[in-house]
């Protein structure tokens, strides 16, 4: 597999080392093993607060220096990208500071914890952008296979106009009551619940396969455990201060609709995400937990014949699958993230804006907001504010 130790250093800095972290080093690990790069990703400093606690995960992970002050991993001479995998009150203060730095940055979902904090990251990218640095975020699951061929069969008219998207985005791991109170179910440190975590996803999978953003929504939010067990202390309690789940709908801006569904107490679903996109001509159909498959239904097909039909994402004309196994040999969750560092590195050394932006971010976090207002409103619809500029989905090069 290819591996270019002549290609020229792009040294990178990550901040977090828990499940997002071990899941970019696996993108970066791995990225130059497999795809031919301009740019060799040179795996520099990772950050964390316990001293022992990241020299452990730089070891593990496979970085080359710890620190414990993110500022310092940020003034590195040989970090040209941070790559932010902290909780999301952090995102904005960290990836603010790296672009006034002149790093690129590579950001998580959600871009940040409130509308304000979005904007000020989108506009700090935009100025950036002119200096040269690039600003992405982390929506991986557009680097799924399967879901980049969906995108490219949408806009090249396969499925003519669209009429309705459903996205639903399932799990169950806060069903028991006596799940602790961890930062994920207080909205001071995760800025919304299963809401912000899983309707993220699922907002910025249906904006880009549609090629264009939701133009307004209505929703409906529950927290049903209002209190938990405090993770240290598990004889006293604190108040859950974010959703368990939401339910919402939308209109695209051409006037397609779109049903939307998150849950993280839905029992027996533990990653669950499916989409569908229904057009005049056809239908796709995807389920996270049959990745290497997408369902395609041509209705201009002769109806005696017609039918989804199972298009296994495994060939090498496939997006991304030129770089990996024989045809019919799958891929998983962790390939999104190489995916990912490859559609970086390619952007970083070509100088060309890569996907999803923060203007992308920003937009998804204005989405939630509108449909936390709807939902405090008991609004029938909420428009959503839109930037100036169209948003720009593309498959992968």
């Amino acid at each position: 597999m290819p591996h270019d130790t002549s290609a020229p250093p792009l040294g990178v800095g990550m901040v977090g080392y828990a499940f997002m972290g071990a899941a970019h080093s696996q993108g970066w690990r791995t990225v130059g093993r497999v795809f031919d790069l301009p740019l060799r990703p040179v795996m520099s400093a990772v950050c964390g607060r316990d001293p022992a606690g990241v020299r452990s995960a730089a070891d593990r992970l496979g970085w080359a220096a710890a620190e414990t002050d993110w500022r310092r991993l940020v003034d590195r001479d040989d970090v040209q990208v941070v790559d932010i995998c902290t909780p999301g009150d952090s995102h904005a203060e960290i990836a603010l500071a790296a672009l006034a730095a002149g790093k690129h940055v590579l950001c998580e979902k959600p871009l940040a914890n409130s509308v304000a904090e979005a904007e000020a990251m989108a506009e700090a990218a935009a100025v950036a952008e002119a200096r040269g640095q690039l600003a992405m975020v982390g929506f991986n699951y557009r680097r799924t296979p399967a879901l980049a061929l969906a995108r490219r069969m949408v806009a090249d008219g396969r499925l003519g106009t669209l009429r309705h998207v459903r996205v639903t985005y399932l799990q169950d791991w806060t069903v028991d009551p006596q799940f602790p109170l961890v930062w994920r179910l207080q909205r001071e440190h995760a800025g919304s619940g299963a809401l912000g975590d899983l309707g993220a996803h699922i907002v910025d999978l249906a904006q880009h396969l549609a090629g264009e953003w939701l133009a307004g929504v209505s929703g409906q939010t529950e927290t049903f455990v209002r209190e938990r067990p405090l993770p240290h202390d598990r004889s006293r309690h604190g108040e859950v201060t974010v959703d368990d789940a939401a339910l919402f709908h939308g209109r695209f801006a051409s006037g397609a609709l779109a049903s939307f569904e998150v849950s993280r107490v839905a029992a027996g679903r533990k990653n669950s995400l499916r989409v569908e996109v229904n057009g005049e001509l056809g239908s796709l159909a995807f389920d996270l937990e049959r990745l290497n498959e997408l369902q395609f239904h041509d209705h201009t097909e002769d109806v005696r014949y017609a039918g989804f039909r199972r298009v296994l994402v495994t060939e090498q004309g496939h997006p991304y699958l030129e770089a990996w196994w024989p045809p019919g040999h799958g891929l998983g969750y962790e390939h999104t993230f190489v995916h990912q560092a490859r559609d970086l590195v390619h952007a970083v050394a070509d100088g060309s804006p890569p996907l999803p932006s923060f203007a992308d971010g920003l937009q998804v976090q204005r989405v939630l907001a509108a449909v936390e207002e709807s939902a405090a409103k008991n609004s029938a619809y909420t428009p959503v504010p839109v930037r100036p500029a169209a948003p720009q989905p593309a498959g992968p090069a």
